[in-house]
């Protein structure tokens, strides 16, 4: 029985664009994102965003359940790491951030088609295999 697996796209924007899509404020390449975004019933998270809600949600609750939270905060303090993630942002489908192939192939080819037009760098697709991922760093 084969696996299935699931997918994820992430964008990387122009610090210009990172501050509008961060602050809601209407910017003029805005529109072009928002119709490709509206055919999947998709939004974006900024990943420094994220990561900064998984800590503080690990320092309320208690580290414990949260293996990554040393990691996740020792990335959004350094100050590179922050710049990078501040550019950064997850395509979620729907309210997942992992979803079928299907919808990440389309979102993928709309969105690369946007590169250099409205402040996309680049385009990138993952999968949930974890075969092509990073694992989780050793706990101290």
């Amino acid at each position: 029985m084969a696996e299935t697996w699931q997918f994820q796209i992430r964008i990387t924007v122009t610090p210009e664009l990172a501050d509008a899509l961060r602050s809601h404020v209407r910017h003029e390449p805005l529109e072009w994102l928002d119709a490709v975004l509206r055919e999947r019933d998709a939004s974006l998270k900024c990943q420094y965003d994220a990561f900064a809600d998984y800590v503080e949600e690990a320092q309320r609750v208690g580290e414990d359940p949260y293996p990554l939270y040393q990691w996740t905060k020792d990335t959004i303090e350094n100050p590179e790491k922050k710049a990078k993630y501040l550019k950064s942002f997850t395509v979620y489908v729907n309210g997942e951030e992992v979803y079928d192939r299907e919808s990440a192939e389309w979102l993928h080819v709309q969105l690369s088609a946007l590169i250099g037009k409205t402040g996309i760098e680049s385009v990138s697709r993952f999968d949930t295999n974890p075969a092509n991922n990073p694992q989780p760093p050793a706990r101290k």
